[in-house]
């Protein structure tokens, strides 16, 4: 049995806009507005599910779903981080970034580190393994990249390098933990 995962990115928000790590914005008026434009363009699902986050609860009520929280989903949690821009992490600890950036098991912010969050998403995915019918699932582009490096079976070092633009799609479909991708779909 194949079981069919669609991985919707959260619309923009003020803090993607800035790079900044999450700090439970709302979604701002244009990707409020991109995500209701983009209801009526998802296909059948027998469940949803969303990330816990603000800007994931908004973009599945957008797009018309009426999805349970998924905690598997939620954002990696970026510790003391949160809150900041990139650009301020970088000039405050330039350091400890740059570890965190190349090695999957660092967690200098006293979050969680990039294995970490690729763990989770691959447990949830085969969790999913042989459940039929497809479940969307509105989710943080950190949890998109990560399911997407371990349905490839791709190293961690693959996470910085997978981008996931706002309101897309990835999809996924597997059976015996084995994964196909299909990547980038436009909403709307």
């Amino acid at each position: 049995m194949t079981s069919r995962v669609m991985l919707i990115s959260p619309a923009i928000t003020e803090a993607l806009r800035e790079a900044r790590f999450d700090d439970g914005c709302s979604l701002d008026a244009t990707g409020l507005r991109l995500a209701q434009t983009a209801a009526g363009s998802l296909p059948a699902a027998e469940r949803a599910l969303c990330s816990p986050t603000v800007r994931c609860r908004e973009t599945a009520a957008a797009l018309g779903l009426h999805a349970e929280d998924a905690m598997a989903l939620a954002a990696l949690d970026a510790g003391r981080w949160r809150g900041s821009t990139l650009a301020d992490v970088s000039a405050k600890e330039p350091e400890s970034l740059a570890r965190w950036l190349t090695d999957p098991d660092a967690a200098p912010h006293g979050g969680e580190s990039v294995r970490a969050v690729c763990d989770r998403a691959g447990a949830w995915l085969d969790s999913l393994a042989g459940e039929p019918g497809r479940a969307i699932a509105v989710a943080e582009p950190e949890l998109v990249r990560a399911a997407v490096v371990r349905a490839l079976g791709a190293p961690e070092s693959a996470f910085w390098r997978t981008d996931v633009p706002p309101l897309t799609a990835v999809e996924l479909s597997g059976r015996a933990e084995r994964w196909n991708v299909r990547l980038g779909r436009a909403l709307g």
